[in-house]
């Protein structure tokens, strides 16, 4: 059974919360504040499991909360930092935003991505002892983690994609040019799931076949099988179309070529506008008067595709044809990766809420405060440069700093947000 699309719901570890505490010790007189900071909450992860080709572990689980980190102690003891949650996803799925639909992470170059970010902890009391404040009893409280709901969709890796109606030898031929076993049966839907298999052509030229089945007529509007598994060779850089040319099913291989491409061009132009060999399968079975060659390959040429005539079950021509696909290849561009076009900063930018903020000076320092800032910061490590530059990017881009300035905040004033304090500059 293959699952290949699944909404989640995924949420990382809150940070836990700074502690106030002081130093009470026999003979030391002022012991002064010791209260630890608190743990950072765990990340949700995602990793590639090779040995995976469906989703079919989050069938019926769909909700993933990572653990909070520790709250801090006395004595200065850090709260303990909380384990990432891992979720292991099979190579080739799309990790979409589930409101929008936009792309967050396209799981195909095999590294750990991090999917929501553990809340940082926050800071104990000893952090705000100041010569003026030498008492402070109060800490900081531990950021949010993040939390979102995606949609993992998983589109196959594979070089070539072998397209027909059902029964017309797909699942043969695969089972002929690599080591895989699909059922195969005299019956339409024998293959209700894609099936991979990697085809080795010599000298080094290796390849990914998808068979992928349930393409019919009306397949991208529902019918059949539905148009579920067309995902699977969206990324298929050569198209492999096999038809029955035998007539003894009494089929117009034209009329099939046709009606296939149709249902192809239906889900997605780009995916029928791919380079196309067409395998005119059960060559050897050719009857007489049923089968027009030269009215078929007539029609062949006019469309500019590649033929070539093979029997899946006695292996005629399939080497020629496993060399030919190897060689179109080569001219090829690679596999197609999806480029992210959803970034953390639309969470803040897409809410409309999310631009009202509270400016105030208190004594010539201009305090801003925004919910929707604060649980920002929880996921920005203001040590590290490209983390820094991704929080001001976001304050600029929701109209913060426009703000400010309409306050009357000038180059050289100092801004607080939650204890980080910076000079203002245009």
């Amino acid at each position: 059974m293959i699952i290949d699309k699944v909404k989640l719901y995924v949420k990382a570890g809150d940070g836990g919360n700074g502690c106030v505490s002081f130093r009470r010790e026999k003979y030391v007189s002022h012991g002064g504040p010791d209260g630890g900071d608190g743990g950072n909450g765990g990340n949700i992860i995602l990793e590639i499991d090779e040995g995976e080709n469906t989703l079919l572990r989050y069938k019926y689980h769909k909700k993933f909360v990572a653990n909070n980190g520790g709250d801090g102690m006395k004595s200065k003891f850090h709260g303990k930092t909380a384990e990432d949650l891992i979720l292991k996803v099979p190579l080739g799925t799309v990790v979409k935003d589930a409101e929008s639909g936009r792309i967050i992470k396209d799981m195909s170059d095999k590294e750990p991505f991090v999917l929501c970010k553990g809340g940082r902890g926050g800071w104990g009391n000893r952090h705000f002892s100041t010569p003026t404040r030498q008492i402070p009893r109060f800490a900081k409280s531990g950021m949010k983690g993040e939390e979102r709901e995606v949609i993992f969709e998983l589109k196959m890796l594979a070089d070539v994609g072998l397209v027909g109606f059902p029964n017309v030898g797909k699942s043969m031929l695969l089972s002929k040019i690599s080591a895989a076993r699909p059922k195969i049966a005299n019956y339409e839907f024998t293959t209700l799931s894609p099936n991979l298999g990697v085809v080795d052509a010599g000298e080094e030229n290796s390849f990914v076949v998808a068979d992928i089945p349930g393409i019919i007529e009306g397949a991208s509007e529902g019918a059949g099988l539905g148009h579920e598994f067309l995902r699977h060779i969206d990324r298929c850089r050569l198209l492999i179309h096999i038809v029955d040319v035998s007539g003894m099913t009494g089929r117009d291989a034209v009329e099939d070529i046709e009606k296939i491409n149709a249902e192809l061009a239906d889900y997605s132009e780009d995916l029928a506008s791919r380079p196309q060999i067409i395998a005119a399968n059960k060559s050897d079975m050719i009857e007489e008067g049923n089968f027009d060659k030269d009215a078929f390959e007539e029609y062949i040429k006019s469309k500019g595709y590649e033929l070539m005539y093979i029997s899946a079950l006695t292996g005629s021509n399939v080497k020629e044809l496993i060399h030919r696909a190897a060689a179109k290849l080569k001219e090829l561009p690679p596999l197609k990766v999806y480029e992210a076009d959803y970034f953390p900063e639309d969470d803040v930018l897409d809410d409309k809420n999310n631009h009202d903020i509270l400016i105030k000076n208190v004594n010539g320092v201009y305090v801003v405060e925004a919910e929707w800032i604060y649980n920002l910061m929880g996921s920005i490590n203001f040590e590290d440069y490209e983390s820094l530059m991704y929080f001001q990017k976001v304050l600029k881009n929701a109209g913060v700093f426009d703000k400010l300035e309409k306050y009357g905040v000038k180059d050289g004033d100092t801004v607080s947000l939650y204890d980080f304090e910076f000079d203002f500059v245009k």
